[in-house]
């Protein structure tokens, strides 16, 4: 359970979110399962924080630092994370269903069975990134830095999660 002290902090804003951060640069603030569908975020240090299971749909993220961070089983979808720095972080079984992720560095990210279906991954760097399993369905890969073998390790256009 999320802790009621960060989700405070966090409705403050993310001028007084990013302050307490770089106040307090050791601590690990816990979100898993909150609910921030449709929030501003822009800008967020969220480095390093546990937002498994949070509901993020619709979300704004551009340019926020999410590196590092726990984003597992999170519902992305129709969230703006173009720009974001999501390098490093766990996105298993994430819904990034219809979400902007153009120049994206998504480099080291974890995407085992997450859903990028219909996805924007224009220009997203996609190095060293595990995609075994992921649902790229009609997901824009122009200009991604992509290899041929992460391709192959999504699965198949056909299926359906």
């Amino acid at each position: 359970m999320a802790n009621q002290q960060y989700i405070d902090l966090l409705r403050q804003g993310v001028k007084a979110w990013n302050a307490w951060r770089q106040e307090n640069p050791t601590e690990v603030p816990d979100l898993n399962e909150t609910d921030l569908g449709a929030v501003d975020l822009s800008g967020a240090n969220l480095s390093r924080v546990n937002l498994s299971g949070a509901r993020l749909s619709g979300a704004t993220l551009i340019k926020a630092d999410l590196s590092w961070s726990s984003l597992v089983g999170a519902d992305l979808s129709k969230a703006n994370l173009r720009e974001a720095n999501l390098s490093g972080a766990d996105l298993s079984a994430a819904d990034l269903t219809l979400a902007n992720l153009s120049n994206t560095d998504l480099s080291n990210a974890v995407l085992i069975d997450t859903v990028l279906i219909e996805a924007d991954l224009s220009e997203a760097n996609l190095t060293g990134a595990d995609l075994t399993g992921a649902f790229l369905r009609q997901a824009n890969l122009r200009g991604a830095i992509i290899t041929q073998e992460q391709i192959d390790k999504a699965r198949s256009p056909d299926d359906i999660p």
